[in-house]
């Protein structure tokens, strides 16, 4: 790999990203009652663009206006002034030469009930995590696990924030099968239980990611880009494998692979770590089983390890860096000598003060 790599184009389909740098999705709770991020939200989304990172993800959006809320604030796309709110964000994003993907999630058990406007979670099975909400103290309830007719509207709810976000002008979507989240859950054996067609086998798990896919693909003009987002952790019980081993990893890769998607993003904690026992990391182990273009996110917060993660991926995603640093595009182009932010420094993105 050239050291170069970092700044030049890449095409993904009919797409061509200015540089390999992207802003990560991250989770907010800023959306208030009208489900609409605050405006010194959505204007740092604007900044990055206009401070150089060739990618652009918003926070996580809730699918629908039932069970797929988490958390307090969160954001949608399921209603005209939702969809107007994000144009002219989406608008200046790409005025600056850059893309714009929206990130689409359920929280399943994830999920906070007494903030859903149904008092209702939701999951493949009735199984709730160990730990307890740290937004809450208290353990999480055991949720009800779905019924087909559950799964159907679910789905659907996927379909129209797709057609919300087309209709907002983003270059892409992402589906967010990762974190022990909804998709993420059905992928799991941790978490799904079920004993019918979408449970047991991996192929039966992934059965639900792909009724997903599928429908969103079919909702969205060719020329707008379709990301999934998987990761081998979740938020909560974090210490715990969602994926078996590496053989149960690089079979779910390859039915992803086999799917209308344009791109894979791999979430990880440390981009660079041995995983599954090998003596590979999460995007060597994905690129084995894949030619898809792949996003690789974690612990990438200065030129060395942006370089480091696209020798095994082709676009480094940052996430704390990106929040707390506005001029990270161009520290990385100067070689500068950065700090990794923690996790505490990034609360910011959950208060009230501006971001950066």
């Amino acid at each position: 790999m050239s050291k170069d790599t970092l700044f030049q184009p890449f095409q993904i389909k009919n797409h061509t990203l200015k540089n390999r740098i992207g802003v990560a999705p991250m989770t907010r709770m800023s959306g208030g009652e009208t489900s609409i991020p605050r405006k010194d939200v959505l204007d740092f989304l604007v900044r990055r663009a206009e401070n150089g990172a060739g990618l652009v993800y918003t926070e996580a959006l809730v699918t629908d206006y039932e069970s797929a809320q988490g958390y307090p604030g969160q954001a949608r796309i399921t209603t005209q002034k939702q969809i107007d709110a994000w144009k002219p964000v989406v608008q200046k994003i790409q005025d600056a030469g850059s893309k714009a993907i929206i990130q689409l999630f359920h929280c399943g058990r994830m999920a906070w009930p007494e903030i859903n406007p149904a008092k209702r979670s939701i999951a493949p099975s009735a199984v709730a995590p160990r730990q307890d909400n740290p937004l809450t103290q208290s353990p999480y309830p055991v949720p009800e696990a779905m019924s087909q007719f559950d799964i159907d509207h679910v789905i659907n709810g996927f379909v129209q924030s797709a057609k919300g976000a087309v209709e907002a002008g983003f270059d892409g979507i992402e589906i967010h099968g990762a974190h022990g989240y909804l998709i993420s859950q059905f992928l799991s054996s941790y978490s799904n239980q079920r004993t019918d067609g979408y449970g047991g086998s991996v192929e039966n798990r992934f059965r639900f990611a792909r009724e997903v896919v599928r429908a969103v693909k079919e909702n969205i003009p060719d020329d707008r880009l379709l990301i999934f987002r998987i990761s081998n952790w979740g938020i909560a019980d974090m210490e715990v494998s969602l994926f078996a081993d590496r053989e149960e990893w690089q079979e779910c890769i390859r039915r992803l692979d086999e799917e209308p998607i344009d791109a894979i993003s791999v979430s990880t904690y440390d981009f660079k770590a041995p995983a599954f026992g090998t003596d590979k990391n999460m995007a060597q182990l994905t690129r084995e089983v894949t030619k898809l273009p792949l996003l690789i996110c974690g612990k990438i917060y200065d030129r060395q390890t942006a370089d480091a993660a696209l020798e095994d991926a082709d676009i480094a995603l940052s996430g704390k860096s990106m929040l707390l640093n506005p001029n990270f595009v161009e520290d990385l182009r100067l070689g500068k000598a950065l700090k990794v932010y923690s996790s505490e420094a990034a609360n910011i993105a959950y208060t009230q003060e501006p971001l950066p």
